[in-house]
């Protein structure tokens, strides 16, 4: 089952043209649901086959070992990243597959460039990583909090300081996209309402009160400062090797349906077959398959 071209080119952000998030829904999609309108247990459905389908891609993937698969998550806190990876992945074979979520940079991570602690993330040939977060906070809580540059710059930058590391992230997704690493974009775009009620349900039930940090609402009060850093980033780093997916995030079971349909799409699109062994390892196969049906 694949997620229709129609829908597809709804959520991605064309290159070279405005992410436009102000105008783009939070709690549905325009296009039609595939097999009906969108309802609950259609899109349910629709999850399940998406992770069977991700299940048998990701084992041609790793037999395969000529690709690799990039996922990056971004969104507001409470968003549904956690559970969209969960429910998403649910089917994968975790040898083949490997999150990551970044927390504040080390003092060695700071000592680098700001895409080095990234780089040691990267899937290898076969593999599918998941960065919960990623480089993109470098254009984004920075940008919001310039007091955490440190050295890079003094006080607020200037606008070619974040035009540059536009640049650089679009050079390295580049690089990796001609090295065969699918880069797989996804911004879990939710409403400021819908995010007070998660808050507040993470509040009211002590079994997610671990969910919960003060730091989250003194990030929401500067939620109209993340929107327009997200609306530029998104629209300078939306590229024809690796677009930008923006998913309506308000209704969690429409989203993680969502997401992995993208991923499936992705994978979908490249070229790979089961390796055949070649002559010698034929043979070898052959008197193996021999010897085990002589006893």
């Amino acid at each position: 089952m694949r997620l229709p071209r129609d829908l597809v080119r709804e959520l991605r952000v064309s290159p070279g043209r405005a992410a436009g998030l102000a105008s783009r829904p939070t709690d549905r999609v325009m296009t039609r649901w595939p097999d009906g309108d969108g309802g609950r247990q259609m899109v349910e459905e629709d999850l399940a086959e998406f992770v069977q389908e991700l299940e048998r891609a990701q084992e041609l993937l790793f037999a395969s070992a000529t690709n690799s698969v990039l996922v990056v998550l971004q969104a507001q806190d409470a968003a549904g990243k956690d559970g969209t990876i969960k429910h998403v992945m649910s089917g994968v074979n975790p040898q083949g597959c490997r999150v990551y979520a970044f927390k504040q940079p080390s003092r060695e991570e700071l000592a680098h460039d700001f895409l080095w602690r990234y780089q040691q993330r990267l899937p290898a040939r076969g593999e599918i990583v998941i960065f919960n977060r990623s480089y993109y906070e470098e254009v984004l809580v920075v940008r919001v909090h310039p007091e955490l540059l440190g050295r890079e710059t003094a006080g607020s930058p200037p606008d070619r300081f974040w035009r540059r590391r536009f640049q650089d992230i679009n050079a390295f997704e580049r690089h990796l996209h001609r090295q065969g690493t699918r880069v797989v974009k996804v911004f879990l775009h939710v409403s400021p309402e819908e995010q007070r009620r998660r808050l507040l349900e993470r509040l009211e039930d002590p079994r997610k009160w671990w969910k919960f940090s003060p730091g989250d609402l003194a990030e929401r009060r500067l939620w109209d400062a993340y929107q327009r850093c997200y609306e530029e980033a998104i629209t300078a780093t939306s590229t024809s090797w690796a677009p930008w997916h923006v998913v309506p995030a308000d209704h969690k079971y429409q989203l993680r349906a969502l997401v992995g349909g993208l991923v499936v799409d992705a994978i979908s699109q490249l070229d790979m077959r089961i390796p055949a062994p070649d002559g010698p390892a034929r043979e070898e196969m052959d008197r193996a398959r021999r010897e085990l049906l002589g006893g």
